[in-house]
């Protein structure tokens, strides 16, 4: 089964605690401190698997928690580290901190191995706090806390071109003829569920990788169709194949088709237009003399701007032009694929939980709650969105700023000041 979305909670491992201990050696009635060490928590690393190509294996594991370290013991003994947490997942998978939806890493690219938890660093024994006036210390430090977070995983597929058209155009029969791939294909909607993925390969040329991105209709980007769960599988394509029924077999307008398909797209993400686009008007084979009035029409209305190829993905006549030209399109870009700039650390998503804050009454009605903790916070919520405020309000209340603001006396319908946010008290 085909799957492209994930949640799970990760959860780093706990730095072990120094150890309080003592030598105990006849004829040393008092030995020095000898305390070990506590060990590293495991960190959970997220790890590209080229073998993989969905997000299947996590839609029964939610639950991902790295090995804490040992507890360091007597006689010097340091704890053992926990043992880290490898998350393997398909190349182009994007993690997103669950509340606030921001990116925290995109497997692809040259990001192959991304340690995204560390682990908590290993307390020290009190062997290490003896000092000349202090030769025995009966204090060890506690090891580092965990960190941990709920992510959600998107795989957005990696390919350099994306297919796109309405049901029936042809676009299976089209990759099944030009590449490696074998899609299912039958002549009624819908008939593509999967992101298909398949290698071009050109004489005397490097080869592509190429999306049939299905289920795309009018409303896709608004959850009509199939089309708003694949979208996210054409982000990443440097070029747009328009594909469409030139001998009209159903009827349709194809003019309109690209523009409703564009619109979509526009209404996805408006970037997505300003990639370069072409269109393979397709089933000549059912058109006598391989040209008729609506490719005539196509050219009219789309061409320079757009270039517009004639084919026949049955018979293939035309075929061997697309695919080079397209290529000519490539070769205008790098080599890099497309990735996204990570618009967190999770560090700094974890740290703010020992940042300080202040909750004070300024006067009658009026309260303001500040600090770099609650600056932080608000730094990676949307509080417009229903999600963020809920994140939001439960951050208030299990960091104990509610409490704090009830203990200051506030009552409902007064007003409380955040950085330039206003709210008003409600239990």
């Amino acid at each position: 089964m085909f799957a492209d979305f994930a949640k799970i909670y990760i959860k780093s491992g706990k730095g072990g605690d120094g150890h309080v201990s003592f030598r105990r050696e006849i004829y040393v009635p008092n030995g020095g401190p000898n305390g070990g060490d506590g060990g590293k928590g495991g960190d959970v690393i997220f790890e590209v698997d080229k073998g993989l190509n969905t997000l299947y294996e996590f839609r029964h594991a939610h639950n991902f928690k790295a090995e804490s370290g040992q507890d360091g013991g007597k006689q010097n003994k340091s704890g053992k580290n926990g043992e880290d947490l490898i998350i393997k997942v398909p190349e182009g998978t994007v993690i997103r901190e669950a509340q606030s939806g921001k990116i925290v890493a995109d497997m692809s690219g040259e990001n192959q191995r991304v340690i995204l938890l560390k682990g908590g660093r290993g307390g020290k024994g009190n062997q290490h706090y003896a000092t000349a006036t202090m030769q025995a210390p009966k204090y060890a430090q506690p090891g580092q806390k965990s960190m941990e977070m709920e992510v959600t995983l998107e795989l957005k597929s990696i390919a350099d071109v994306g297919l796109v058209g309405f049901p029936n155009v042809g676009k299976s029969t089209l990759l099944s003829r030009v590449t490696n791939a074998d899609p299912k294909i039958a002549n009624y909607h819908f008939t593509t569920i999967n992101p298909n993925l398949g290698v071009v390969d050109l004489d005397g040329g490097k080869g592509f990788v190429i999306a049939d991105i299905p289920g795309l209709i009018e409303g896709a980007s608004e959850g009509i169709g199939l089309g708003h769960k694949f979208l996210k599988h054409i982000e990443r394509t440097k070029v747009i194949i328009h594909m469409i029924d030139a001998a009209s077999v159903e009827g349709r307008d194809p003019v309109s088709d690209i523009r409703a398909i564009n619109k979509e797209l526009e209404k996805y993400n408006p970037e997505l237009l300003k990639r370069p686009q072409v269109i393979a008007a397709n089933k000549i084979d059912a058109i006598y003399g391989d040209t008729n009035e609506i490719i005539g029409t196509i050219k009219k209305e789309f061409e320079p701007e757009i270039k517009v190829y004639p084919i026949s993905a049955v018979s293939g006549k035309g075929l061997k032009e697309l695919l080079f030209y397209v290529k000519e399109l490539l070769d205008t870009f790098d080599n890099a694929p497309v990735t996204y700039e990570v618009e967190m650390d999770p560090k700094e998503f974890y740290d703010q939980i020992d940042l300080p804050y202040t909750v004070e009454k300024i006067e009658d009605g009026l309260y303001a709650v500040e600090g770099p903790k609650i600056e932080r916070m608000l730094g990676y919520t949307n509080l417009e969105s229903e999600k963020g405020f809920l994140f939001f309000q439960n951050f208030m209340k299990d960091n104990g700023i509610l409490d704090e603001l009830e203990s200051l006396g506030i009552e409902e319908g007064d007003t409380v000041k955040i950085y330039g946010h206003q709210f008003d008290y409600y239990k």
